[in-house]
């Protein structure tokens, strides 16, 4: 199931994981686009263990993963042992759920949470700088704030840069090209409250759909919402 709302008080972390011979053309990718992609750590080739969390496995201990090949996912398992190579290297990536205890602390509610649903995602117009074969368009994850706490969602996660940092729209899904708040791309529609705000912030899916551009033979990802728990604590986002 989603990670939202697990293990309060720790970082959670996007995941992917390509072959060596890609891994610098991602590298430029994610530099060049630091707000989906905030880089947490690169393993070494072959190794399945990140110092995020030295004592987890990356083929076992995130609830699911997404197998890639040319571009398509063609599979969704709770376990990627099978599937790991010595010459594959993992990407973790900072994640915005890591920045809602924050909120909820703050008073600001977190309705995916409420209603222990998958954080709603968009693939939007905004297009992120190319790396190398990796290009695309830039995914956002939506919250839906009362329209009074805004100002204070703003300030809250912009102090949390590891985390996808501040809002990168407030208020009009169209200037992103989102026409249906309750069809999102990825995870579960939310409700929103007769006040509320959408308030959408960078995310992590959006190195999938740069994967979806590159067309290579094989790739890991998680599947969205499906992030791997560090023991680093959520302050240090």
């Amino acid at each position: 199931m989603p990670t939202a709302g697990f293990a309060v008080g720790f970082s959670q972390a996007n995941l992917v994981v390509l072959p060596q011979d890609v891994a610098g053309e991602f590298e430029q990718f994610v530099h060049r686009n630091p707000r989906p992609c905030p880089l947490l750590h690169i393993t070494d080739p072959g190794s399945p263990v990140t110092r995020l969390a030295p004592e987890a496995d990356l083929r076992t201990d995130l609830p699911a993963y997404r197998i890639w090949e040319y571009g398509r996912c063609v599979a969704e398992p709770g376990d990627i042992t099978g599937y790991w190579r010595d010459d594959l290297v993992a990407f973790l990536l900072g994640c915005s759920f890591t920045f809602e205890r924050a909120l909820l602390a703050a008073g600001v509610p977190v309705r995916h949470i409420e209603q222990g649903r998958n954080v709603p995602m968009f693939v939007t117009n905004r297009q992120c700088e190319p790396g190398g074969r990796f290009a695309g368009p830039l995914v956002v994850s939506m919250r839906p704030v009362p329209a009074g706490l805004v100002a204070t969602a703003v300030e809250v996660t912009a102090g949390c840069p590891a985390a996808h940092g501040a809002p990168v729209q407030v208020g009009d899904p169209a200037e992103l090209g989102i026409v249906d708040l309750t069809r999102p791309d990825f995870g579960d529609p939310v409700l929103s409250q007769a006040d509320d705000v959408p308030v959408f912030w960078a995310c992590g899916v959006t190195p999938q759909m740069a994967l979806t551009s590159a067309c290579l033979p094989f790739a890991i990802t998680h599947a969205p919402g499906h992030m791997l728990i560090t023991d680093v604590p959520d302050t240090e986002s």
